[in-house]
């Protein structure tokens, strides 16, 4: 009887690019580890997702990861070297925007061939992923009420009810501590009415205290709201304090309830599905597996006439200069550098944040070693397809295909833009593992490595792994992506949901004075 064939394993380390001077370890290396196919000996112990000098580096040389500048050497290095924070430094280096140089216009899938999924149809004709009744606070005094007014809906009274998802508060520290106009205030009201709107609520109560400076009347009258039947508002001074207005809540909802159940799921385009995209927890291999299948994904989403938002500005920096050569045009490239010199002249100077060069200790410990290296991977999100738009935070997005959001690179005060601007969906990737969800938009998890997916399958929902093991493609991951974002949008629970999470992960952004 013939042995079994034997399949190659993996190589223990990884070359992106012809041109790269580094490799990345893809399983952890001991010293004296014999890289054959670079002729090449660890001269110490490599981490797994951690780089390699590929060849002798004089001090100032560039780093070239994906042939893309990561850093310069910060002293000479031999072949063999862990290059990491220690001999790698962060510095600025000149970069050409190349307006729209690069713009090619997207290959669209026919209309009749596109893909779809079952989604709720709005009255107003938006399609909704999920079907949550909102209980939005204008003010921190009111989270407390807001939040009790959801807490009564619990799984028990909600049993009658099958066609609606939940009732979730999005409550918040700020509205009144602040200034009373200005962007901090029209950034607060432009979030609040980005849920307010949004598909994924079938009805919304808006509370408040009543003498705050974020007025119920003035946030209406801003952002051209209306109070009706799936629109009502409280404020507790008038209502009578904090049990009346509680028990007038939840009588109102008790009233909604009905007519949010009656929703039915039917036939629509893929085109209608708006995705947000972020990353938490990254790694050394994000910008391997997860990042660049995530990026495959959504160059199909977009064919199929679908949306993805990228944002993260601080994880962008240091490859702008590759969105902007996609640009539709040189005015939506000059408008993320304009966001891109907003961080770096007015917010970011005196400060220690990530765009100044240093990266979380999780992602130093993931084997990233400043920011340039994490954008690298980050802006891989949003696939390869030309960028169309470029939108201020929580801004409605009304534009098909990839596009931008300008907003912090901390996830939920990142994702809270994306789905006030219209995501209804939202897909994270992980090297470290996180634990996040996003209502009233389902998040679906992609973990970059398999001893982590194993470690934390129960919030995962697909291994990016894979393709670090050999067992599968970027494209053919990019495949599952973009299935179970299909079927997610359908109703399907991601693991997310299934753990309960998202009631806490509602984080406007706070520029300014704060409170």
């Amino acid at each position: 009887m013939n042995a079994p064939a034997q399949s190659k394993l993996p190589s223990p380390a990884i070359r992106l690019h012809p041109n790269d001077n580094v490799l990345v370890a893809r399983v952890e290396l001991a010293q004296g580890s014999v890289l054959a196919e670079e002729n090449l000996t660890c001269s110490e112990r490599i981490p797994a997702g951690h780089k390699i000098a590929a060849r002798e580096m004089r001090k100032g040389d560039a780093v070239l990861k994906y042939n893309t500048i990561i850093g310069f050497a910060a002293a000479d290095i031999r072949p063999g070297t862990l290059i990491h924070g220690h001999n790698m430094e962060f510095r600025e280096f000149d970069r050409d925007y190349a307006y729209a140089r690069d713009y090619k216009p997207v290959e669209m899938v026919p209309e009749t061939e596109r893909a779809s999924f079952t989604g709720i149809v709005r009255d107003d004709g938006r399609v909704a992923t999920r079907n949550y009744i909102g209980i939005v606070s204008t003010v921190n005094c009111s989270a407390t009420v807001s939040q009790n007014i959801a807490k009564w809906f619990t799984p028990e009274r909600m049993a009658e009810f099958p066609h609606v998802d939940g009732v979730v508060a999005f409550t918040h520290s700020s509205g009144c501590g602040m200034e009373l106009s200005g962007e901090p205030m029209d950034l607060l009201r432009r979030t609040l009415a980005g849920y307010i709107r949004h598909p994924n609520l079938a009805a919304v109560l808006v509370v408040g205290l009543g003498c705050e400076r974020n007025q119920i009347n003035t946030l209406f009258e801003s952002e051209k709201l209306t109070s009706g039947t799936k629109l009502r508002s409280f404020a507790i001074q008038d209502t009578g304090g904090t049990r009346r207005t509680i028990d007038a809540g939840v009588a109102a909802v008790k009233e909604l309830l009905p007519e949010a159940n009656r929703v039915k799921r039917v036939p629509v385009s893929a085109g209608n599905i708006v995705v947000g995209l972020q990353c938490g927890g990254s790694d050394g291999f994000s910008s391997i597996t997860a990042n660049p299948a995530l990026g495959a994904a959504m160059d199909t989403l977009v064919r199929h006439g679908g949306t993805a938002i990228l944002s993260e500005t601080p994880e962008i920096y240091g490859v702008e200069h590759t969105l902007t050569r996609r640009a539709v045009s040189r005015e939506v490239g000059e408008k993320l550098i304009e966001r891109i010199r907003w961080w770096k002249d007015v917010y970011a100077p005196g400060r220690d944040v990530q765009i100044n060069g240093a990266v979380s200790p999780g992602n130093q410990a993931g084997g990233l070693a400043n920011i340039l290296e994490k954008s690298l991977g980050s802006a891989m999100k949003g696939g390869t397809g030309p960028l169309m738009e470029v939108y201020k935070y929580a801004e409605p997005v009304k534009r098909n295909g990839f596009v931008f959001m300008d907003t912090p690179g901390y996830d939920p005060v990142s994702a809270t833009g994306q789905v006030a601007g219209g995501a209804n969906v939202v897909c994270f990737t992980t090297g470290r593992g996180s634990a996040f969800g996003c209502k009233p938009a389902p998040s679906i998890k992609l973990a970059t490595n398999t001893p982590m997916f194993r470690r934390l399958e129960e919030d995962m929902d697909i291994n990016c792994g894979q393709i670090l093991d050999d067992s599968a493609s970027i494209d053919e991951v990019g495949e599952q992506i973009f299935r179970l974002i299909l079927r997610t949008a359908s109703g399907a629970k991601t693991k997310s949901e299934l753990l309960g999470m998202g009631d806490h992960e509602f984080v406007p952004w706070q520029i300014g004075i704060v409170g």
